[in-house]
């Protein structure tokens, strides 16, 4: 399409080095410059986007909600095609895309970085999701398993219970197997102390189950454990992984200056917000990203401040868990909980506005390429000292 809005060209292209090769040639028939073509798409990630930045476009990554709201003023009846989504894609950033920003340019390092900070919280959902199974089936027949073990997860319970998922064989566990189980699962120090009492509640007086079906129970159990030991090591190895990119980028230092953030997550909102300058004119701009930042509804006589629904829900996530921990490290963060909690604030409500405050503070800390001062940083909300009559 040109700037006018007349249909130039319509082709449908392969996935792949064969369809990119194809799209260059079909634009290079109506220009020379790559700088004058404009792209809309509906992701900013993958290799055909990369591809299109390498060729000097200019690339827009449109939110598919912000899409489906376009359709509507092109067609109210509901119809969808992909020619007919390309070409609102087309007249979206031929018309409207200074309310739209151009892919972000972040770097490989913070690219690389966002592959394995997602992909380790993939794999420890993928745990939460196995071990809660494993919970669902020891409470149907095994319920003193629970009582041993709170963490199924934990490399205690996954060294015991693979080596006797069935109620019977796990009482006559001496409290001899139970320590070389133990050990051969990775615990070091009190073994003989543990033993000791997963031995005690694994014999206590419980429910039992008939035996085909404690038996089938016991096959899944197994199966449930060995997953779960394979997502525990390949945790363990991605985590690894994702505190060496994360060491070597030149904005870790600032990223682990302020409270709450260790490699872990430190690395999952670097890798969420990316790394490129000028992404975020103003902290707002970051904070609305983020979905920390409060959404106004004002219409006539209707005022309402929400919280965001429509945000990163990984990021969100990241700065949920960040805000809590910040509040046991940084006693500016634990006064401005606490006096939230005091005006009416719950939990989540006010670590939400804890969060909106670090997400600003880190944006500063960026732009000024400086760490996280705690005096600076919570100065202003300190009680003035009282002056005393000469």
């Amino acid at each position: 399409m040109n700037d006018t809005g007349e249909k130039l060209a319509a082709k449908r292209f392969p996935e792949g080095l064969e369809g990119i090769a194809g799209l260059h040639a079909l634009i290079a028939e109506h220009t020379t410059d790559p700088g004058e073509v404009i792209v809309g798409i509906e992701t900013e990630r993958g290799m055909w986007v990369q591809a299109l930045i390498a060729g000097g476009y200019r690339v827009y990554a449109i939110n598919p909600l912000s899409v489906s709201r376009y359709r509507d003023r092109h067609n109210v009846a509901g119809a969808k095609s992909d020619p007919g989504d390309a070409k609102l894609l087309a007249d979206l950033v031929r018309t409207d895309r200074h309310n739209h920003r151009p892919v972000a340019g972040d770097s490989d390092e913070a690219a690389g970085l966002k592959v394995l900070a997602r992909s380790h919280q993939n794999l420890i959902w993928d745990r939460t999701r196995h071990t809660n199974r494993l919970r669902n089936d020891l409470r149907e027949f095994f319920p003193a398993a629970l009582v041993a073990f709170e963490s199924l997860a934990d490399r205690d319970a996954v060294a015991v219970l693979g080596k006797a998922p069935h109620p019977e064989l796990a009482r006559r566990l001496s409290v001899a197997q139970i320590r070389s189980a133990l050990r051969k699962g990775g615990r070091q120090r009190n073994l003989d102390d543990r033993a000791t009492q997963i031995q005690a509640a694994l014999r206590t007086p419980q429910l039992t189950a008939p035996p085909d079906v404690a038996a089938a129970f016991a096959a899944t159990t197994k199966a449930l454990v060995e997953v779960i030991a394979g997502l525990n090591d390949a945790i363990g190895e991605l985590e690894t992984e994702l505190a060496t990119h994360f060491d070597e980028h030149p904005d870790a230092d600032i990223y682990l200056s302020l409270p709450g953030l260790g490699v872990v997550l430190g690395a999952r909102v670097l890798a969420e917000f990316g790394d490129d300058p000028d992404r975020y004119d103003t902290a707002k701009s970051r904070r609305n990203y983020a979905g920390t930042s409060p959404l106004t509804i004002a219409s006539g006589k209707k005022h309402a401040v929400l919280a965001r629904h429509v945000r990163n829900r990984r990021l969100y996530d990241a700065i949920d868990q960040w805000a809590f921990c910040a509040i046991t490290t940084s006693p500016g963060c634990r006064q401005f909980y606490d006096h939230r909690r005091t005006t009416g604030d719950l939990h989540h409500q006010a670590l939400r506005a804890l969060g909106n405050r670090l997400v600003g503070y880190l944006h500063g800390c960026l732009r000024t390429r400086s760490t996280y001062n705690e005096h600076t940083a919570w100065a202003h909300r300190q009680p003035a000292p009282t002056q005393t009559a000469a």
